[in-house]
C-alpha cells in the first residue's frame, strides 16, 4: 500500500467514525460538541468526503476499500438532510392533526418552508435586531435583567418569554439569539430573561423569577407594546423544565402556550434513568437544583416535573426533541406527550430522529429550520396572529 493511500484510508476511517454521530448519541461530552457540527452543518462534511473520494478515483491496490468506506460515510453525512425532508414533507398535515384544520393557514412568514437545502447552504441569517436590557426584579446579587427585542410591527403585539438552558448552573439571556431576532422580525416581542442560578438559588426560585418577569411585563405593557392577552413561554434544556412547571402551575393571566425544547420534563424518571456519566452527571445536577436526592426530597422532584404538574386546563404545548440527545433523554418528551394526551391538552411533538442536544444552534441547519417553522406556526395558533 502506498503512503498516499494509507493516509487517505486513515482519514476516511476517522470521518466514518464521525459519521456514526448521525445515528448514535455522542458517547462522551467532547463528541457531543462535534455532533452538533456534524448534524447541523452536514454540508461541510459532504465537501470533505467528496474531495477524499475524488482523490482515489483511480482504482489501485487497496484504494477501493477506502472508497467504499468513504461512500458509506458520505451517505451517513447525507442522512440528516434526507430525514429532514421526510419530516418537513408531512409537517403541515401533522400540525393540523394536532391543533385543528386550518392551523397551517394562519399568518406566518410565507417565504419560509419546513426545510430547504438552499437555505442551509446559503448561510444567510436573519438580520440581528437591537435589544434593550431591562431590570425586571432583584435578588441578593442585584438586579435581574431581561433582553427585550421589540417587534418590527407597530402596535400591541404578542410576547414570547425565553428561559435559557445551562443545567440550572449557567447560561444567560444572550444564549442562541438568532430565533429572538427572527420572531421579532415577523411580529412578536421577545423577552429573554436571566434568573437565579445554582448553587446560590435553587428550586423553585427560577419559577418565581418567571412570575416576576410576567409581573414586570404586564406593568410596562403600554410602553413595551405588549398584548397582555398573548404571552408564550419558551425554554431550552433546563429552561424547558422551568417553563413547563411555570406554565402548568403559575396560571399567569394571558399565557397562551409553552414551548419545551429538549427539556427534562419528568424529573422523577430522569433521576432513576440518568444520562451517560461520560457526557453529563445529571443526578448531581438535579440534587443540587432540587436540594437533595429523590429519597430526601421526593416532593421537589414531583413538583418540578411537567409530567406531574400537567392538568386538563394546562396551556397548549409544543415539544421539540432529538432522539440522539445524550444530555436529556428523548424519553422525557415521550412521557410528557403521553401525559398531555391523557389529560386532553392540545400539544405537538416535533420529533427529530437524527438530532442532538442543542440542535437549534443554527436556524439554517436541518433541525433549526424545522424548529423555527414549527415554533412560528405554534405561535400563530396560540396567539391568533
Amino acid at each position: 500500500m502506498s503512503l498516499t493511500h494509507m493516509v487517505r484510508l486513515v482519514i476516511i476511517c476517522l470521518f466514518l467514525l464521525l459519521s456514526l454521530l448521525c445515528i448514535f448519541p455522542a458517547p462522551v461530552i467532547q463528541l457531543w460538541y462535534v455532533s452538533i457540527l456534524v448534524l447541523e452543518f452536514p454540508w461541510v462534511f459532504w465537501i470533505v468526503m467528496i474531495l477524499l473520494l475524488l482523490s482515489g478515483y483511480r482504482v489501485q491496490r487497496y484504494a477501493m476499500s477506502g472508497s467504499v468506506l468513504g461512500i458509506i460515510a458520505l451517505l451517513l453525512f447525507l442522512s440528516p438532510v434526507m430525514r429532514a425532508y421526510n419530516v418537513g414533507a408531512g409537517l403541515d398535515k401533522d400540525i393540523e392533526a394536532a391543533f385543528g384544520e386550518g392551523t397551517s393557514k394562519l399568518k406566518y412568514n410565507s417565504a419560509l418552508k419546513p426545510f430547504s437545502i438552499g437555505r442551509m447552504l446559503s448561510g444567510i441569517n436573519t438580520p440581528q435586531l437591537p435589544y434593550t436590557t431591562l431590570a425586571y426584579s432583584a435578588n441578593t446579587d442585584g438586579p435581574l435583567t431581561l433582553d427585550y427585542y421589540r417587534s418590527v410591527i407597530s402596535g400591541k403585539r404578542p410576547c414570547l418569554v425565553v428561559v435559557h438552558g445551562g443545567s440550572w448552573t449557567g447560561g444567560d439571556s444572550r444564549q442562541l439569539p438568532e430565533l429572538n431576532s427572527y420572531l421579532a422580525n415577523v411580529g412578536y416581542n421577545v423577552a429573554t430573561i436571566n434568573y437565579g442560578l445554582v448553587p446560590k438559588y435553587r428550586f423553585p426560585v427560577p419559577e418565581d423569577d418567571v412570575h416576576a418577569t410576567f409581573t414586570y411585563l404586564r406593568a410596562h405593557a403600554e410602553e413595551l407594546g405588549i398584548d397582555t392577552n398573548n404571552f408564550v413561554l419558551l425554554g431550552r434544556s433546563a429552561g424547558g423544565q422551568i417553563v413547563l412547571t411555570a406554565a402548568y402551575t403559575l396560571h399567569e393571566p394571558g399565557l397562551k402556550g409553552v414551548i419545551d425544547i429538549y427539556g427534562p420534563a419528568d424529573m422523577v424518571w430522569g433521576y432513576a434513568h440518568p444520562a451517560n456519566p461520560l457526557v453529563l452527571n445529571s443526578c448531581k445536577l438535579m440534587e443540587d437544583f432540587l436540594c437533595g436526592t429523590y429519597a430526601q426530597v421526593p416532593q421537589n422532584y414531583v413538583a418540578s416535573s411537567g409530567t406531574e404538574m400537567a392538568t386538563p386546563l394546562s396551556v397548549p404545548t409544543l415539544m421539540i426533541h432529538g432522539r440522539n440527545d445524550p444530555l436529556v433523554s428523548y424519553e422525557h418528551s415521550i412521557r410528557l406527550g403521553n401525559k398531555l394526551r391523557e389529560k386532553g391538552v392540545p400539544h405537538f411533538f416535533l420529533d427529530l430522529p437524527w438530532a442532538t442536544h442543542g440542535c437549534d444552534y443554527t436556524l439554517n441547519g436541518p433541525s433549526g429550520q424545522l424548529s423555527t417553522y414549527t415554533i412560528e406556526r405554534f405561535m400563530a395558533y396560540v396567539t391568533g396572529r
